[in-house]
Protein backbone atom coordinates (compact mmCIF):
# COMPACT_ATOMS: atom_id res chain seq x y z
CA UNK A 1 0.00 0.00 0.00
CA UNK A 2 1.38 3.39 -0.98
CA UNK A 3 1.80 6.50 1.10
CA UNK A 4 -0.92 9.11 1.40
CA UNK A 5 -0.56 12.02 -1.01
CA UNK A 6 0.92 15.32 0.13
CA UNK A 7 -2.51 16.93 -0.37
CA UNK A 8 -4.03 14.42 2.04
CA UNK A 9 -1.33 14.96 4.67
CA UNK A 10 -1.62 18.75 4.45
CA UNK A 11 -5.39 18.62 4.66
CA UNK A 12 -5.30 17.02 8.10
CA UNK A 13 -3.97 20.27 9.57
CA UNK A 14 -1.15 18.72 11.60
CA UNK A 15 1.62 20.92 13.08
CA UNK A 16 3.98 19.71 10.34
CA UNK A 17 2.22 21.88 7.78
CA UNK A 18 0.71 24.56 10.01
CA UNK A 19 2.35 27.99 10.18
CA UNK A 20 3.59 28.34 13.79
CA UNK A 21 2.10 31.28 15.66
CA UNK A 22 5.43 32.32 17.22
CA UNK A 23 6.71 33.37 13.79
CA UNK A 24 4.19 36.23 13.69
CA UNK A 25 4.68 39.54 15.48
CA UNK A 26 1.06 39.39 16.55
CA UNK A 27 -2.50 39.54 15.28
CA UNK A 28 -3.10 42.26 12.69
CA UNK A 29 -6.75 43.19 13.13
CA UNK A 30 -8.74 46.40 13.39
CA UNK A 31 -9.83 47.77 16.74
CA UNK A 32 -13.24 46.46 17.91
CA UNK A 33 -16.12 48.01 15.99
CA UNK A 34 -17.75 49.50 19.10
CA UNK A 35 -14.65 51.68 19.72
CA UNK A 36 -14.58 53.27 16.27
CA UNK A 37 -18.21 53.16 15.09
CA UNK A 38 -19.15 56.62 16.41
CA UNK A 39 -15.82 58.34 17.06
CA UNK A 40 -12.46 58.53 15.31
CA UNK A 41 -9.31 57.41 17.10
CA UNK A 42 -5.93 58.91 16.20
CA UNK A 43 -2.69 57.03 16.77
CA UNK A 44 1.02 57.54 16.21
CA UNK A 45 3.35 55.10 14.47
CA UNK A 46 6.17 54.27 16.90
CA UNK A 47 7.86 51.38 15.05
CA UNK A 48 7.84 49.60 11.69
CA UNK A 49 8.90 45.95 11.96
CA UNK A 50 9.72 43.03 9.70
CA UNK A 51 7.31 40.14 10.25
CA UNK A 52 8.81 36.75 9.31
CA UNK A 53 5.39 35.13 9.03
CA UNK A 54 4.02 37.72 6.55
CA UNK A 55 4.89 39.13 3.16
CA UNK A 56 4.41 42.71 4.38
CA UNK A 57 5.93 44.76 7.24
CA UNK A 58 3.79 45.67 10.23
CA UNK A 59 3.65 48.97 12.11
CA UNK A 60 3.09 49.42 15.83
CA UNK A 61 0.61 52.22 16.52
CA UNK A 62 -0.11 53.79 19.92
CA UNK A 63 -3.51 55.49 20.20
CA UNK A 64 -4.61 58.37 22.44
CA UNK A 65 -6.29 56.08 24.94
CA UNK A 66 -3.06 54.13 25.44
CA UNK A 67 -4.12 51.29 23.13
CA UNK A 68 -1.36 49.57 21.18
CA UNK A 69 -2.16 47.91 17.88
CA UNK A 70 -0.31 46.28 14.99
CA UNK A 71 -1.40 47.31 11.49
CA UNK A 72 -0.30 46.31 8.01
CA UNK A 73 1.99 49.13 6.92
CA UNK A 74 1.02 50.90 3.68
CA UNK A 75 3.58 52.20 1.21
CA UNK A 76 5.02 55.55 2.35
CA UNK A 77 4.28 55.15 6.06
CA UNK A 78 7.02 56.52 8.35
CA UNK A 79 7.74 56.37 12.06
CA UNK A 80 6.08 59.39 13.67
CA UNK A 81 3.19 59.56 11.20
CA UNK A 82 -0.36 59.77 12.54
CA UNK A 83 -3.13 57.45 11.39
CA UNK A 84 -6.85 57.65 12.11
CA UNK A 85 -9.51 54.96 12.43
CA UNK A 86 -13.16 55.95 12.30
CA UNK A 87 -15.89 57.61 10.24
CA UNK A 88 -14.29 61.08 10.36
CA UNK A 89 -10.79 60.01 9.32
CA UNK A 90 -9.39 61.93 6.32
CA UNK A 91 -8.81 60.14 3.01
CA UNK A 92 -5.10 59.47 3.49
CA UNK A 93 -2.86 56.40 3.17
CA UNK A 94 -2.95 54.37 6.38
CA UNK A 95 -6.32 55.65 7.61
CA UNK A 96 -9.20 53.22 8.11
CA UNK A 97 -12.82 54.04 7.27
CA UNK A 98 -16.07 52.23 6.42
CA UNK A 99 -16.30 51.45 2.70
CA UNK A 100 -19.41 53.64 2.41
CA UNK A 101 -17.26 56.71 3.14
CA UNK A 102 -14.37 55.94 0.76
CA UNK A 103 -14.63 57.61 -2.69
CA UNK A 104 -14.71 55.64 -5.92
CA UNK A 105 -11.31 55.10 -7.50
CA UNK A 106 -9.48 54.84 -4.16
CA UNK A 107 -6.93 52.09 -3.49
CA UNK A 108 -7.75 50.09 -0.33
CA UNK A 109 -6.53 46.96 1.44
CA UNK A 110 -7.29 44.75 4.47
CA UNK A 111 -11.03 44.72 3.75
CA UNK A 112 -13.46 43.19 6.23
CA UNK A 113 -15.67 40.36 4.96
CA UNK A 114 -18.21 41.08 7.72
CA UNK A 115 -18.32 44.34 9.72
CA UNK A 116 -16.15 43.90 12.81
CA UNK A 117 -14.12 40.82 11.78
CA UNK A 118 -10.83 42.77 11.71
CA UNK A 119 -9.95 42.47 8.03
CA UNK A 120 -9.77 39.44 5.73
CA UNK A 121 -9.18 40.48 2.10
CA UNK A 122 -6.09 41.99 0.35
CA UNK A 123 -3.37 41.63 2.99
CA UNK A 124 -0.32 40.39 1.03
CA UNK A 125 2.64 42.67 0.39
CA UNK A 126 2.21 44.99 -2.60
CA UNK A 127 -1.48 44.22 -3.13
CA UNK A 128 -4.40 46.63 -3.33
CA UNK A 129 -8.07 46.67 -4.28
CA UNK A 130 -10.06 49.38 -6.03
CA UNK A 131 -13.36 50.93 -4.95
CA UNK A 132 -15.43 50.72 -8.14
CA UNK A 133 -18.91 51.86 -7.10
CA UNK A 134 -20.97 52.67 -4.02
CA UNK A 135 -24.66 51.95 -3.63
CA UNK A 136 -27.11 52.21 -0.75
CA UNK A 137 -26.80 48.59 0.35
CA UNK A 138 -23.42 47.51 -1.06
CA UNK A 139 -19.99 48.66 -2.22
CA UNK A 140 -18.39 47.06 -5.27
CA UNK A 141 -14.66 46.35 -4.96
CA UNK A 142 -12.26 45.12 -7.63
CA UNK A 143 -9.91 42.62 -5.97
CA UNK A 144 -6.28 42.09 -7.09
CA UNK A 145 -7.41 39.08 -9.14
CA UNK A 146 -9.70 41.37 -11.16
CA UNK A 147 -12.86 39.88 -9.63
CA UNK A 148 -15.63 42.30 -8.66
CA UNK A 149 -17.00 41.58 -5.20
CA UNK A 150 -19.83 43.16 -3.18
CA UNK A 151 -19.20 44.21 0.42
CA UNK A 152 -21.50 45.67 3.04
CA UNK A 153 -21.12 49.46 3.39
CA UNK A 154 -20.10 49.19 7.07
CA UNK A 155 -17.14 46.90 6.32
CA UNK A 156 -13.90 48.74 7.08
CA UNK A 157 -10.85 49.05 4.84
CA UNK A 158 -7.52 50.87 4.97
CA UNK A 159 -6.55 53.37 2.29
CA UNK A 160 -3.38 52.78 0.29
CA UNK A 161 -1.23 49.94 -1.02
CA UNK A 162 0.28 47.28 1.25
CA UNK A 163 4.04 47.83 1.66
CA UNK A 164 6.58 45.22 0.60
CA UNK A 165 5.54 45.09 -3.04
CA UNK A 166 9.05 44.84 -4.45
CA UNK A 167 9.83 41.49 -2.85
CA UNK A 168 9.19 39.52 -6.05
CA UNK A 169 11.45 41.67 -8.24
CA UNK A 170 14.70 40.23 -6.83
CA UNK A 171 15.33 36.58 -7.74
CA UNK A 172 16.26 34.04 -5.07
CA UNK A 173 19.37 33.02 -7.14
CA UNK A 174 20.09 29.89 -5.09
CA UNK A 175 18.09 27.15 -3.43
CA UNK A 176 19.38 27.97 0.07
CA UNK A 177 17.69 31.39 0.07
CA UNK A 178 14.42 29.84 -1.06
CA UNK A 179 14.72 27.18 1.65
CA UNK A 180 14.86 29.72 4.47
CA UNK A 181 12.09 31.85 2.94
CA UNK A 182 9.77 28.84 2.83
CA UNK A 183 10.83 27.64 6.27
CA UNK A 184 9.81 30.94 7.87
CA UNK A 185 6.22 30.34 6.77
CA UNK A 186 6.38 26.53 7.21
CA UNK A 187 5.57 26.02 3.54
CA UNK A 188 6.01 22.62 1.91
CA UNK A 189 9.16 22.96 -0.23
CA UNK A 190 10.71 21.67 -2.43
CA UNK A 191 7.69 20.28 -4.26
CA UNK A 192 8.23 16.96 -6.02
CA UNK A 193 6.34 16.49 -9.28
CA UNK A 194 3.78 13.72 -9.31
CA UNK A 195 5.17 12.23 -12.55
CA UNK A 196 8.57 11.86 -10.86
CA UNK A 197 7.13 9.64 -8.09
CA UNK A 198 6.52 5.91 -7.97
CA UNK A 199 3.11 4.55 -8.93
CA UNK A 200 2.30 3.72 -5.30
CA UNK A 201 2.88 7.33 -4.19
CA UNK A 202 0.90 9.29 -6.78
CA UNK A 203 -1.72 8.66 -9.49
CA UNK A 204 0.65 10.20 -12.08
CA UNK A 205 3.68 8.19 -10.94
CA UNK A 206 5.46 5.20 -12.47
CA UNK A 207 6.19 4.24 -16.05
CA UNK A 208 9.30 4.38 -18.19
CA UNK A 209 8.66 8.02 -19.11
CA UNK A 210 7.54 10.94 -16.99
CA UNK A 211 3.96 11.52 -18.11
CA UNK A 212 0.61 11.34 -16.26
CA UNK A 213 -0.69 8.39 -18.26
CA UNK A 214 -4.31 9.43 -17.69
CA UNK A 215 -6.50 12.56 -17.87
CA UNK A 216 -5.23 15.29 -15.53
CA UNK A 217 -8.68 16.82 -14.96
CA UNK A 218 -10.62 15.47 -11.97
CA UNK A 219 -14.11 16.10 -10.64
CA UNK A 220 -14.96 17.87 -7.39
CA UNK A 221 -16.35 14.69 -5.81
CA UNK A 222 -13.27 12.60 -6.63
CA UNK A 223 -11.91 10.70 -3.58
CA UNK A 224 -8.83 12.25 -1.91
CA UNK A 225 -6.46 9.55 -3.14
CA UNK A 226 -7.14 10.45 -6.76
CA UNK A 227 -7.84 14.18 -6.46
CA UNK A 228 -4.77 15.57 -8.26
CA UNK A 229 -4.18 17.68 -11.35
CA UNK A 230 -6.75 20.22 -12.53
CA UNK A 231 -9.50 20.05 -9.90
CA UNK A 232 -12.97 20.68 -11.38
CA UNK A 233 -11.49 22.68 -14.28
CA UNK A 234 -14.03 24.60 -16.34
CA UNK A 235 -11.79 24.23 -19.40
CA UNK A 236 -8.33 22.95 -20.29
CA UNK A 237 -5.90 23.29 -23.18
CA UNK A 238 -4.65 26.30 -25.09
CA UNK A 239 -7.14 29.15 -25.15
CA UNK A 240 -8.30 29.83 -28.72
Amino acid sequence: MGKSLIQQRRGKGTPTFRTPSHRFRGAVKYLPLNLTKEKTLVGKVVEIMHDPGRTAPVAKVVFEEGLEKLILAPEGLLVGDEIAIGPNAPIKAGNTLPLALIPEGTYVYNIEAVPGDGGKYVRAGGTYALVVAREADKVIIQLPSGELKHFKPHCRATIGVVAGGGRLEKPFVKAGKKYYAMKAKNRYWPKVRGVAMNAVNHPFGGGNHQHPGRPTTTAKNTPPGRKVGHIAARRTGVRK
